[in-house]
């Protein structure tokens, strides 16, 4: 075997390696998941999803449970770490669909500013919230993140919902959820970290 075959096929294999090594490293694919409880089995939890699809959802070892409940835009107090889901205006602002409050453990969760999957063309802005100033079109709050800033015009009937770190107890058969990041397995079932799950009627989005 001549010298330049030898370097071609070390080439080769260095390239087939490193290729191996990447899509090795490459994370899972999620996706988000909505629906209604069924039965609850264990760390097991039969989900109708909102298609109405049946779904079985794994709760992974020491998997978090966040209670979502309802809340006014009162609670939003300056400084509080919160996100929308909201329509970009003409003006550069956002027209809230929703606004979460986050528990003051998950400051940090998902900060910043990018597309939301919750309606075409939205957009979802989690940050430090400043001062609401109230307005024409409702209450306005810039929320600060790290590259930037947004301002939020959250209307009268604009649903707010606030996140409490739960317990197993929440997770009940008629309870809705959402899991913003589930695993699928090869067998078809999923698994997940965290479940959002609504208290008292809630529907978390």
């Amino acid at each position: 075997m001549s010298g330049i075959t030898r370097r071609v096929l070390a080439a080769a294999a260095l390239l087939a390696a490193l290729a191996a090594t990447s899509a090795w490293a490459q994370p899972a694919q999620t996706t988000r998941l909505r629906g209604t409880i069924d039965k609850v089995d264990g760390n097991t939890l039969l989900i109708k999803a909102r298609d109405g699809a049946q779904l079985t959802l794994t709760l992974a070892d020491k998997a978090q449970g966040v209670s979502v409940v309802k809340a006014s835009l009162a609670d939003i107090k300056e400084g509080a770490f919160i996100g929308s889901g909201a329509m970009p205006q003409a003006d550069g602002s956002q027209k809230a669909l929703e606004v979460h409050i986050f528990a003051e453990a998950q400051r940090g969760t998902g900060e910043g500013h990018r597309p939301w999957d919750g309606a075409p063309n939205s957009t979802m802005t989690n940050g430090t919230a400043g001062t609401a100033v109230t307005g024409v079109d409702g209450s306005t709050i810039t929320v600060k993140y790290r590259d930037g800033e947004k301002k939020i015009v959250v209307g009268p009937n604009v649903p707010i919902v606030r996140y409490e770190i739960g317990s197993p107890s929440d997770l009940k058969p008629g309870a809705a959820i959402t899991v913003l990041a589930a695993t699928k397995k090869p067998d078809g079932t999923f698994e997940t970290a965290r479940v959002n799950v609504g208290r008292d009627g809630v529907v978390p989005q």
